[in-house]
């Protein structure tokens, strides 16, 4: 039943036309910022950048927010259109419903995080010519590696909060709340450095190389990558508990 329900939901997936024009938009994000930003660097930019450093941030800028609309109408479009009755009455057992969706989306946005991150950073390299700093390939690999990563668990986070708000609006005006404003909010009047352990601010550390400064603070993160897969990791599980918990004590 479990091998049949991945199946199932991966031909959902890829049923949904928003879901392509949601990926081939990130794409065209991370290729428009990394134009942008491999010119800049001959244009009087008084700010060295280097190409991992770039797509590090037209994923938090961009490319996540696509992410997000990927992961949030995989679950949502099927309350639109009433289908997750159906769902819900061939997979009785609730828990592998949202199972089947994470096991399909984990890998699809881990490769299409690498992949755009390679993307991005081939392009900028070829336009800065020179410019700006150097990315070895470990620098790659090591931001492609944790840009598919962030990605992934970010789509099972938003997987989480789409099965306990069942609305797409409402999704996404949460997780962009807990992706950007309150974390700021947190740091700013709360508790310092509170937001390296928010989703997004991890996501980018997750990204940045060992040595390398953070590209949005220009200062070194506060912890390695490994740390920032791990606390996104714990948003990840935590959000799809959740859903799982309410979807198992309410109807379709």
């Amino acid at each position: 039943m479990t091998k049949l329900a991945i199946s199932a939901e991966w031909t959902k997936f890829w049923s949904v036309r928003a879901t392509w024009l949601s990926l081939i938009g990130g794409v065209l994000l991370m290729a428009f910022y990394s134009v942008v930003s491999g010119i800049s660097q001959h244009v009087g930019d008084e700010r060295q950048q280097t190409a991992h450093g770039i797509v590090n941030s037209g994923a938090i800028y961009l490319v996540e927010f696509c992410v997000l609309a990927v992961a949030t109408l995989f679950v949502t479009s099927e309350y639109t259109s009433g289908s997750i009755r159906s769902t819900l009455q061939w997979v009785p057992v609730r828990a592998r419903v949202t199972a089947a969706k994470a096991a399909v989306l984990v890998p699809v946005l881990f490769v299409y995080g690498v992949v755009v991150a390679a993307l991005g950073m081939g392009v900028a390299s070829v336009l800065m010519r020179g410019a700006g700093g150097s990315t070895s390939l470990s620098q790659g690999a090591i931001t492609a590696l944790g840009m598919g990563t962030y990605f992934a668990l970010l789509g099972v986070l938003c997987l989480g909060i789409s099965f306990v708000l069942r609305s797409a609006a409402g999704t996404l005006v949460v997780v962009i709340v807990l992706l950007l404003p309150l974390p700021m909010l947190m740091s700013s009047y709360v508790l310092p450095g509170a937001m390296d352990y928010f989703p997004a601010f991890a996501g980018i550390n997750a990204m940045v190389p060992p040595g390398d400064v953070n590209p949005l603070f220009g200062s070194p993160p506060p912890y390695g990558p490994w740390v920032g897969v791990l606390v996104c990791l714990v948003w990840a599980v935590a959000g799809i508990a959740a859903g799982t918990a309410l979807l198992n004590r309410r109807d379709a």
